[in-house]
């Protein structure tokens, strides 16, 4: 068990939401081990289940849609410390657009999961996205 406070314990979860958005929105795949475990676990709509960072990261890089961004708005985070382990949850807004023009898409999000302490920090493990609603304009 890390000596960490839970301050910083808490501070360094919230972060990791960060480094999720951006992940998805910079398209940054091969940075996908800065935010999930290697045995992650993620259950989505569009991918099923899927087990293993490489297999995460082999999905997202198909899911790509060209020429299409994000922008993931995080927020309502909910972080619940048992030692090495915590449950976290949060809410998402995510807008889907194309380069100089408004959103055609949005849509809002749970996220759900577990996340676990590693030898280089905090890291999701189980990870849930549950779509909430969606929106084409």
């Amino acid at each position: 068990m890390s000596t960490q406070s839970p301050h910083a314990d808490r501070i360094e979860l919230t972060d990791l939401f960060t480094r999720f958005s951006l992940l998805l929105d910079e398209k940054r795949w091969d940075d996908a081990g800065d935010v999930f475990a290697e045995d992650v676990t993620v259950h989505s709509p569009r991918g099923g289940s899927l087990t293993g960072l490489d297999n995460v990261v082999g999905f997202l890089r198909k899911a790509e849609v060209e020429g299409e961004s994000t922008q993931h708005i995080t927020t309502d985070l909910l972080l619940d410390l048992h030692g090495d382990r915590a449950s976290v949850a949060a809410n998402s807004l995510v807008y889907f657009f194309r380069d100089g023009q408004a959103p055609h898409m949005n849509s809002g999000l749970r996220l759900t999961g577990d996340a676990k302490r590693t030898p280089v920090g905090w890291r999701l493990h189980e990870w849930r996205i549950i779509p909430l609603w969606i929106r084409e304009n």
